[in-house]
C-alpha cells in the first residue's frame, strides 16, 4: 500500500486593487442610476403622458380648414342696400384626385382651361401654389365661373376628376361705380396685412376690406371664420372620414350716412360734366350736413367697379386704375378726400372773416378799385382785367373782385399768420379726421412753411449733388406780400380738397346758425353698426373736432356776400340759381376758378343751403373745367335740387370768376 501524499494548501489568489474595487463600484452606480432613469421615463410616459400624447398623435392627422364668413352689408342712412355678399360656385382642385402628372394631368388642365377661358398653365400654377401653402386643401381656381362651365362639370364629371364645386359668398356691389372710392373694395389679407395689430387672428388667405370703408369698418363686416376639420394621411392627403364642423358667424352690418338719392344724382352730374367734350377730365364733390358732419354723398370721377376686384387683377388692369402709364388720371384716387388743389375764389370768405376778426379791414371801406392793383414789380389783376370800381366787403364778394381780396391780403401780411391761422382752425390744411384710410393733409403757405420747403430743397441738392429738386420755384427765396396776396385768393402754394372745404364752410354755417358759436365738425360716413337680426349693435358717434366763437356781425357780413352772389343780379353764381325758392331754402354760394400751369383753370363751387331740419353744405371741383359757374356750380344745384325734392335742373351761369 502506497503512501499518502502530503495535502498540501491551495495557492492564495491575488487580492483586487483598491482603485479597481473602487471603479467596479462607480460604474454599478452609475448604470443603477440609467436603469432607474429609463425605467422612470418610461412609467412617466405611459403613465402620466400617456392620454397627452394620445391626444397629440390624433392631432397629427387632423388639420383645420377655415370657414369664411359672410361679410356685413353696408346700407344707406334709409337701409338700402349698397353691398352685399351673393353666394356663387367656386370651382375647386382636390390635388389628392388628380390624375398621374404629365400628360394626362396637362390634357385635364386644357380641357378646364378651355372651359373657363384660362390658360391651363395658370391653372398649374394655383395648383401648385396651393399645394405649397396648404397640401391637403382644396385649391380654388375661379370664384365665379357662370352657369354654363357649372352646368357642363356638374354634367361631365368622368372627364374632370379631382375637379369640384363648392358654394362661396363673393363680394357684390349692385350699383357697380357708385360711391366706389367711399365703399373701397375687398381682397384676400397680404403679408403686410398679416402683420398689423388690426388683422391679428386673421389667417391667409382671408378676404378683407382693403380699401374705403370696407378696410376702415372691416373689424365688424368681417365676421368670424368656421372650421372644417379634415383627417390626413402620412403623406399629407385629405382621407374621407366625418368630422366635427365649427359654423362660420357672418359679419355685422354697416349703417352709413349716404343718401343713395342725392348720390346718385350727384354722381350723374359730375360724369355728365366731364364727358360732355369739353377740357374736364376729373373732378370730385361732398354734401354734408353742416350741423353734425354726416355726409350725404361723396364721389370722385373717373372711378371704378369694385365688383371687378371679386377675381383677381393682372398687373395691367392695376395698373390701369392707378393710372400707371396712361396718362390718364387715376380711377382709385378719391378727389373729394385725397385731391390737393388750389381752390380760388371759394377761399375768399376764409379770407374774409380772417380779416374781419382780426381787425384788418372795415367791412364798409372801399378797397380795390381798378382793373389791377401793382405790387414791386408785380400786378395783380381781376379776372378779365374788370374793373368793380372799390368796393365794401360784401360787395366785392357778391361779385368776387380779385383786386380787394388781393388789397386784403396785402393788408393782412403785416398782422402776421392772419388768414392761415383762421385757415387751420376752419380745417383747411390739417387732416378732418374722417372715417376713411386716407385723407390728404393739404397745405396753407406761411413764412414759417416756406423757410421749411428751403431747407428740404437745400438737404435734396446735397443728396442729388448739387441737382435741383425743385420743391421751391427759387432757392432760398424769403416770403413776401405777393405770397399773402395769392393765398388771399385761394391761389398760390394753397391745397386743399372739397372734403376739407367742406369741413370749413360747414363750419361758417352752423356758426351763422347759432350767434357765432361754430363748431369744427368731424365728417364722418359710419352712423351704426346692426347685427346679423337688423338690431341695433353699436351706435357710432363722432366728436367735434373743436369749436370757433366768431363775432356774429362780421359773419353775418361774410354770409350776407355770399348769398347776394347767389340771388342778386351780378352775383358770380346768380344766373346758376335763377328760379330758386331763395325764401323756402336761402342759398349761401360761392364760385372758385383756379389757375393751375399748363391747364385749364380747375372749376370750384361752394354752397350752404339752409333749412331747419335738413341744411346741405355742397363742395364741387372740376379738374380742368374752367369757370366756376360754368363747370362746378350747375352740379352743386342739381344736388341741391334732388335733396329738396325740387325739380332737377342743371343752370350754367355767365360770370367770370377767378
Amino acid at each position: 500500500m502506497s503512501a499518502l501524499e502530503p495535502v498540501t494548501p491551495p495557492e492564495e489568489r491575488a487580492g483586487i486593487p483598491p482603485q479597481i474595487a473602487l471603479r467596479v463600484a462607480v460604474l454599478g452606480a452609475v448604470a443603477l442610476v440609467m436603469f432607474g432613469i429609463v425605467f422612470f421615463r418610461l412609467w412617466y410616459l405611459q403613465v402620466l403622458s400617456g392620454e397627452q400624447y394620445v391626444q397629440k398623435a390624433n392631432a397629427n392627422v387632423t388639420r383645420e380648414l377655415p370657414i369664411p364668413a359672410p361679410r356685413g352689408q353696408i346700407v344707406d342712412r334709409e337701409g338700402k342696400v349698397l353691398v352685399t355678399d351673393r353666394v356663387t360656385n367656386a370651382v375647386q382642385i382636390v390635388p389628392s384626385e388628380l390624375p398621374a402628372a404629365g400628360r394626362p394631368r396637362i390634357e385635364l388642365y386644357r380641357r378646364l382651361g378651355r372651359l373657363l377661358h384660362m390658360r391651363w398653365r395658370r391653372i398649374q400654377e394655383l395648383v401648385i401654389a396651393g399645394r405649397n401653402q396648404v397640401s391637403y386643401a382644396p385649391v380654388t381656381i375661379e370664384t365665379d365661373a357662370g352657369t354654363g362651365a357649372l352646368t357642363v362639370l356638374a354634367e361631365r364629371q368622368n372627364d374632370f376628376p379631382g375637379v369640384t364645386q363648392r358654394p362661396v359668398a363673393i363680394r357684390q356691389y349692385p350699383y357697380g361705380e357708385m360711391a366706389a372710392q367711399a365703399l373701397g373694395y375687398v381682397g384676400q389679407i397680404n403679408k403686410r396685412e398679416l402683420k398689423m395689430s388690426g388683422f391679428r387672428g386673421v389667417t391667409q388667405g382671408t378676404v378683407v376690406g382693403q380699401e374705403g370703408l370696407e378696410y376702415y369698418y372691416d373689424r365688424y363686416l368681417r365676421g368670424r371664420e368656421g372650421e372644417q376639420k379634415v383627417e390626413v394621411n402620412a403623406l399629407g392627403e385629405p382621407v374621407p372620414v366625418n368630422l366635427p364642423v365649427t359654423q362660420p358667424r357672418a359679419g355685422y352690418s354697416l349703417k352709413v350716412t349716404l343718401d343713395l338719392g342725392l348720390q346718385r344724382e350727384a354722381e350723374r352730374g359730375l360724369r355728365d360734366e366731364i364727358l360732355s367734350g369739353g377740357s374736364a377730365d376729373a373732378g370730385g364733390f361732398v354734401a354734408m350736413d353742416p350741423r353734425n358732419g354726416q355726409i350725404l354723398a361723396i364721389g370722385s370721377y373717373p372711378t371704378f367697379n369694385p365688383n371687378k376686384f371679386a377675381k383677381p387683377l393682372t398687373e395691367k388692369e392695376l395698373d390701369a386704375l392707378e393710372g400707371i402709364g396712361t396718362g390718364e388720371p387715376a380711377p382709385l384716387t378719391d378727389r373729394a378726400a385725397n385731391g390737393d388743389y388750389p381752390t380760388g375764389s371759394t377761399f375768399k370768405p376764409i379770407t374774409a372773416i380772417a380779416a374781419l376778426e382780426s381787425g384788418v379791414i372795415d367791412p364798409f371801406e372801399g378797397l380795390g378799385g381798378g382793373q389791377c392793383i401793382t405790387v414791386g414789380a408785380e400786378q395783380f389783376c381781376n379776372a378779365n382785367k374788370a374793373d368793380y370800381g372799390a368796393v365794401g366787403l360784401v360787395e366785392a364778394l357778391k361779385v368776387s373782385s380779385d383786386t380787394y381780396f388781393f388789397t386784403v391780403g396785402e393788408l393782412a401780411n403785416s398782422h402776421g399768420d392772419v388768414i392761415q391761422n383762421m385757415a387751420h382752425r376752419l380745417g383747411i390744411g390739417r387732416p378732418t379726421g374722417i372715417d376713411l384710410p386716407s385723407e390728404t393733409t393739404g397745405t396753407v403757405p406761411s413764412q414759417r412753411w416756406l423757410a421749411e420747403q428751403n431747407k428740404l430743397e437745400s438737404e435734396c441738392e446735397r443728396a442729388h449733388h448739387g441737382h435741383r429738386c425743385y420743391i421751391v420755384a427759387e432757392p432760398g427765396e424769403p416770403w413776401t406780400v405777393g405770397y399773402n396776396m395769392d393765398l388771399a385768393v385761394g391761389q398760390g402754394s394753397l391745397q386743399t380738397d372739397p372734403l376739407q372745404m367742406a369741413v370749413a364752410y360747414s363750419t361758417l354755417a352752423n356758426a351763422y346758425m347759432n350767434n357765432g358759436y361754430g363748431t369744427v365738425v368731424r365728417p364722418h360716413l359710419g352712423m351704426a353698426i346692426d347685427d346679423s337680426n337688423g338690431d341695433l349693435a353699436q351706435a357710432l358717434t363722432f366728436s367735434p373736432a373743436r369749436h370757433i366763437r366768431f363775432d356774429p356781425t362780421n359773419l353775418s357780413y361774410v354770409m350776407e356776400g355770399i348769398h347776394d352772389a347767389t340771388s342778386e343780379a351780378g352775383g358770380t353764381s346768380a344766373d346758376v340759381w335763377s328760379g330758386w325758392d331763395q325764401a323756402a331754402h336761402p342759398v349761401y354760394g360761392k364760385t372758385g376758378t383756379a389757375e393751375k400751369t399748363n391747364q385749364v383753370e380747375q372749376a370750384w363751387y361752394m354752397c350752404y343751403v339752409a333749412d331747419p331740419t335738413r341744411p346741405i353744405v355742397i363742395a364741387v371741383t372740376v379738374e380742368q373745367g374752367g369757370w366756376g359757374d360754368k363747370a362746378a356750380a350747375p352740379i352743386a344745384r342739381l344736388m341741391a335740387s334732388q335733396w329738396f325734392n325740387q325739380p332737377l335742373k342743371l343752370a350754367t351761369g355767365s360770370n367770370p370768376d377767378h
